[in-house]
């Protein structure tokens, strides 16, 4: 039945009002345009692509990877991080169980010169960072290793044996109602990988759960229960495990499909031998005996022949995948392989570009829009200048704190535009992962009690750094006069443990004048160090006399 007139007048009215508070786009009518193919991260194993649906994990969404211990659910996740490296993006690994081998990392395709890596202390530090970093607009995958690590700060601090009922579960409850809608607005993809327990007093039905209560099992779209069936062998060798993953939940596709692939040890997933097993399975590849046949030609003898071939043709492997993926209607294209070049996520002016246009942040946060055709990847752009400033400021971040002025000069020095370098601070401001008044004091603080270094001193490195006058001297206040003075008293008494006794005055004199002199370089009045180092060296001589 169509509306009345005026009825849509008033929804017009109020659909106008929400764009103008909220932003354009806040509120659609799903037939307005068609809607976009659906992102997503290939897993680095064709047979999970496919069962997943969709070609790979969704952009923007929760993932759940679960299961027994040593059955290949970090090695899920790292490859999945690898691809979406490989696609361009930026991706983040919180190490909450402290037990990332980065070499392994390495060998699966991960870039771990351009990983971020934090090993928090708490479950509340963990996804706090978590949250901060989503919020940058920045990342495209973010990894969390495990929940079942993700232990609640009165946990840790408390005594053994006392009790924390349902803590976690209300951490994880927390974190997630504030991170999902950052995911979708960012096209950030969070995976948690999570650990089984057994309940109590089940006699019907599987006693296994997860940890973290069932807030995690509530948002998210895709959860995945990846167990180890079979040792691969060579011989008397172990080389591998065969693996089975359940899609337990999907909202993005039918549920409860099954893939099973090898994981090879040191290798990570067979990526060649999934397409082998799938290219049988669907006619693309004959199997005679033991020799595997594509199109004519040869693969090999046995498995493992055949898989190194397709390791060593590499073009031959990334057909065969396009060629299954297209019969199973999985329109999704494979992630580069070694050798080949690697696409690129689209330019700002392509799928994702920030409001008004003026930020030059693609992805950039929860004022975003998404526009544009759909898959935001583009096989040939190149990485436009936002996502070069973007990947440099996080990389100088994870280092070591900065000021605004010192990361702006490294944007310089890459070239970075200055419009664009502008725009990306602003933005990283916003979220407050730059803000000057927490650097400053944080400088202050380790400064003055590393280097015992006085106001003065302290007051000229911020300036160096591009603080300005109000923030220093609020920096500044935390350092009161009597500790800065006893700073200065510990630094000279320690300095004259080992001169030993002063033989005449000019001998006194001459240690006065080289103590005052270190004391003024460290930002202290030459009248205030002259009278310090005075009564320390007149307090050593009674010493000596006593």
């Amino acid at each position: 039945m169509a509306a009345a007139p005026d009825r849509q007048k008033a929804l017009d009215a109020a659909l106008a009002q929400i764009d103008k508070q909220f932003g354009k786009g806040s509120v659609m009518r799903l037939g307005d345009e068609v809607r976009a193919p659906i992102e997503v991260i290939p897993t680095g194993s064709i047979a999970l692509d496919v069962a997943l649906g969709i070609g790979g994990l969704p952009r923007g969404r929760v993932v759940e990877i679960y299961g027994p211990e040593s059955s290949g659910k970090t090695t899920v996740a790292l490859h999945a991080v690898a691809n979406a490296q490989r696609l361009g993006g930026i991706a983040a690994f919180i190490d909450a169980e402290h037990a990332l081998d980065p070499e392994y990392a390495a060998k699966l395709g991960v870039d771990t010169d351009a990983l971020l890596v934090s090993q928090p202390d708490t479950g509340e530090q963990a996804l706090e960072i978590m949250d901060m970093l989503i919020g940058s607009g920045s990342l495209d995958v973010i990894v969390i290793d495990s929940v079942a690590a993700l232990v609640p700060r009165a946990e840790i601090e408390g005594d053994m044996g006392d009790s924390h009922v349902g803590l976690q579960a209300r951490l994880m409850s927390q974190a997630l109602r504030k991170i999902t809608g950052r995911l979708s607005q960012t096209k950030t993809t969070a995976i948690f990988i999570n650990q089984l327990r057994e309940k109590i007093g089940v006699f019907f039905g599987s006693p296994e759960t997860t940890t973290g209560g069932k807030a995690l099992k509530f948002y998210a779209s895709i959860r995945i229960d990846v167990r180890r069936i079979q040792t691969l062998k060579e011989g008397a060798d172990s080389v591998g495990n065969r693996t089975k993953a359940k899609i337990v939940k999907n909202k993005m596709a039918p549920p409860f499909k099954i893939a099973e692939f090898d994981i090879i040890y040191g290798q990570g997933i067979s990526r060649e031998g999934g397409i082998i097993d799938m290219g049988v399975e669907h006619g693309l590849i004959k199997k005679s005996g033991s020799w595997f046949t594509y199109d004519g030609d040869q693969l090999g003898q046995g498995m493992e022949n055949s898989r190194r071939f397709l390791r060593d043709n590499p073009e031959l492997a990334a057909e065969l995948e396009r060629l299954i993926k297209e019969k199973l209607g999985v329109g999704v294209k494979p992630a580069a392989s070694e050798g080949e070049a690697a696409p690129k996520l689209k330019a700002v002016d392509g799928s994702r570009r920030r409001r008004g246009g003026g930020s030059g942040f693609p992805s950039g946060g929860p004022d975003q829009d998404t526009e544009g055709s759909g898959s935001g990847l583009s096989p040939d752009a190149e990485p436009d200048p936002a996502s070069v400033a973007r990947a440099i400021v996080l990389r100088q971040l994870t280092s070591s704190p900065k000021s605004r002025l010192q990361l702006s000069r490294k944007l310089a020095e890459r070239n970075v535009p200055e419009d664009v370098a502008e725009a990306v601070l602003d933005r990283f401001e916003e979220v407050r992962l730059v803000d000057d008044a927490e650097f400053a004091d944080m400088w202050v603080r380790s400064r003055a009690q590393s280097r015992r270094l006085a106001k003065g001193a302290l007051r000229r490195e911020l300036a160096e750094k591009g603080i300005d006058a109000e923030t220093a001297a609020n920096a500044l206040e935390q350092l009161s006069d009597e500790a800065e003075e006893h700073a200065a008293r510990e630094l000279v008494e320690r300095k004259l443990r080992n001169a030993g006794e002063f033989s005449d005055r000019a001998e006194r004199d001459k240690t006065m004048r080289r103590l005052a002199s270190m004391l003024a370089r460290k930002g202290y009045q030459p009248s205030q160090a002259f009278r310090i180092v005075g009564d320390v060296l007149d307090a050593a001589r009674t010493d000596q006399d006593l």
